[in-house]
């Protein structure tokens, strides 16, 4: 993905360093997607270790779980992901390792198709919330590109497109990286929505002159308390939001709720390179050298700027220290 929009290119990923390597350099992008990858990513890991007994597999299976966590560590699809692969392996102890790998494979491809079904649940339920003609703002890229199929934020949108509503689509460019400019806007116009990109601090002034209905962003984690981290900026455009008076709805798959986090604070937040606000996208530094720099990638909206979390299973509502346990209760 950091080859978009100029190149259309796809690769692949055969090795457990290669698919490390993709999500830290972003190749690889978006909390589900992340997920998807990194469940292969851990099979892949363990083909070489076909012919080792239970115990020896089990120890690799670690070591590897542990290198694949390391590549994002605000994501927790990443984790959940891995962790649902490891219950594969402590579920059936004493198993070859010939029979492991077949239901690591079962699983990831299991974790994939889910994802796809989740995705357009979100948008089930989102699409009630759209009436046609009506102006979206959405952050950063929480559509196709970041899942397996239908995005989060954008599930809505594709299947409003299906019905012929006619939405107006703003995608911020979301600086540094320009996941909203590249990606976003990108996958959107090629499916043929009415789409328009904005800098990220023009937002406010297009809800001003009542071109924006409703905020739909995606996020990476959603602690207990319904607090959300996604991509910086996401909490200025929920600020903006509040005053005035639009509704700022989170979607995301209930794989991104995280009840071991009690609140934002609890989040790790991913500090990325200097180069990346200083040269990136730049012929030559846009800065004076030796400049010091912040580069979090993502922030906390806190859960009183959230109007409702869109999930596969429903809208949660707050108070969301009784809506997030509901949604996350056995069907």
């Amino acid at each position: 993905q950091t080859l978009l929009p100029g190149e259309v290119k796809y690769i692949r990923l055969r090795t457990q360093q290669e698919v490390w390597d993709a999500i830290y350099l972003l190749k690889v992008r978006g909390a589900p997607a992340i997920g998807i990858a990194a469940a292969y990513g851990i099979y892949l890991a363990m083909k070489p270790a076909a012919a080792v007994a239970y115990a020896r597999f089990a120890e690799r299976f670690e070591e590897a779980l542990n290198y694949l966590a390391s590549a994002r560590p605000t994501a927790v699809n990443l984790v959940w992901a891995l962790e649902r692969m490891k219950r594969v392996v402590t579920g059936n102890v004493g198993e070859s390792a010939s029979s492991l790998l077949t239901l690591l494979k079962e699983e990831s491809l299991r974790i994939h198709r889910e994802d796809e079904h989740a995705c357009r649940a979100i948008g089930q339920y989102a699409l009630p919330l759209l009436k046609p003609g009506m102006g979206i703002l959405t952050h950063c890229n929480a559509g196709r590109l970041a899942t397996s199929k239908y995005g989060t934020a954008t599930s809505a949108v594709y299947l409003a497109q299906e019905r012929g509503y006619g939405l107006k689509v703003y995608c911020d460019e979301t600086r540094p990286l320009l996941q909203g400019a590249r990606l976003t806007a990108f996958e959107l116009s090629r499916a043929g929505v009415d789409t328009t990109l904005i800098c990220d601090n023009m937002a406010s002034h297009l809800m001003s002159e009542g071109l924006i209905d409703v905020v739909f962003t995606g996020c990476d984690r959603i602690a207990a308390n319904g607090d959300a981290a996604n991509k910086i900026g996401t909490l200025s455009v929920a600020v903006n939001a509040a005053y005035h008076g639009i509704p700022f709805y989170i979607c995301a798959p209930i794989s991104s709720i995280d009840p071991a986090c009690k609140t934002g604070a609890d989040i790790p937040i991913e500090e990325r390179p200097a180069q990346e606000v200083t040269d990136m996208w730049f012929q030559k530094s846009m800065a004076p050298p030796g400049i010091r720099v912040r580069n979090p990638a993502f922030d906390v909206t806190g859960a009183n700027l959230i109007t409702g979390i869109i999930t596969e299973r429903g809208i949660a509502k707050p108070p969301y220290e009784r809506s997030l346990p509901e949604m996350l209760s056995p069907i």
